[in-house]
């Protein structure tokens, strides 16, 4: 298992991952995008955003960074880093199938993403990433899995999956929306010729949405590998939107609202890797913070009190503009 190299760093960032949805294409749904990039945002710009942050996030001890078809030309980038880097042989990479980019580097597109789950889409998607990052993908997740998703049910694609990992790839699913438990919990069911097909779940878990947290721990104990994304929900846990609790514990720690919220989600017991989002080198720096913050009782207690209800929680998320 390429996490087993995770496990084995000895860096307090190890467990800390950087995610590259916000930089690998113009538009995303985090809020003060209009802040984080350069006022231009071509490809040249966030190329150039990427690898520096690349190189930051490598001099600071993170190792897996994730990418997805869907983030516009995040794995092009990381494949432009990791060629000009043969010192980070020990980078893990994992990427995601299952949604077609369509933005056209434009902000304004009226879509920027078409989900399908469908064998026909893993076989082109699985195709176009091999052929940037080639044998440097460790981990291959389906995107945004939902109790309804065909992925649960379609055997052909299960097989060539299981033949995926027969060769080396680790298979990995990732879960959005309300039911995340659902999702988590019918994936866990999924078998190939009696084993289990799935190595890891990446879920959404953060102060605001803690619902998936059960079914997250089952995983864990099945033995999977969890990683946690969006734990800044989207920019709502950073300064000026979060909320009071967590300012007020943050203040306390000296540290910022974002280094706390990560914490958060790095101290539950299931959770082998967090994301971070970061868009600049500073954020990044800031997120790192997460490693050393120690909460105590009454503080997490505090922190408890903010979260929502799933359907209320996502019923946002869809709301937040493609900036």
């Amino acid at each position: 298992m390429p996490f087993a190299r995770l496990a084995a760093a000895t860096t307090p960032t190890a467990r800390i991952g950087l995610g590259l949805a916000a930089v690998g294409r113009p538009g995303y749904i985090n809020l003060g995008r209009e802040e984080d990039l350069p006022a231009g945002r071509s490809v040249e710009d966030l190329r150039e955003r990427t690898r520096e942050l690349l190189d930051a996030a490598y001099a600071q001890g993170v190792r897996y960074i994730d990418v997805a078809r869907s983030y516009g030309r995040s794995e092009e980038f990381l494949a432009d880093w990791l060629r000009g880097r043969p010192d980070a042989d020990d980078v893990v990479v994992g990427s995601k199938w299952g949604y077609t980019y369509t933005a056209q580097w434009r902000t304004d597109a009226e879509a920027h993403e078409v989900k399908d789950h469908g064998l026909a889409t893993y076989r082109r998607q699985r195709a176009e990433t091999a052929g940037l990052l080639g044998d440097r993908l460790d981990l291959y997740q389906i995107h945004s899995v939902t109790p309804d998703s065909p992925a649960l049910t379609d055997k052909e694609l299960h097989a060539a999956l299981a033949e995926a990992a027969s060769e080396g790839l680790s298979v990995g699913f990732s879960t959005s929306g309300p039911a995340q438990g659902d999702a988590i919990r019918a994936a866990l069911a999924v078998t190939v010729d009696g084993e289990p097909l799935f190595r890891t779940v990446q879920s959404t878990y953060n102060v605001l949405e803690t619902s998936a947290a059960p079914a997250l721990a089952e995983a864990h104990d099945a033995g999977l590998t969890v990683i946690v994304k969006e734990g800044m929900a989207n920019g709502r846990l950073a300064e000026p939107h979060a909320p009071e609790a967590l300012r007020t514990v943050a203040a306390e720690t000296g540290l910022g609202c974002d280094a706390v919220a990560l914490a958060l989600a790095l101290r539950q017991p299931w959770a082998g890797v967090v994301l971070s989002g970061a868009a600049t080198v500073n954020q990044l720096a800031s997120n790192l913070h997460a490693a050393v913050v120690d909460l105590d009782e009454g503080q997490l207690d505090r922190l408890g009190t903010v979260a929502e209800e799933p359907a209320a929680y996502w019923e946002r998320r869809g709301q937040l503009p493609w900036h």
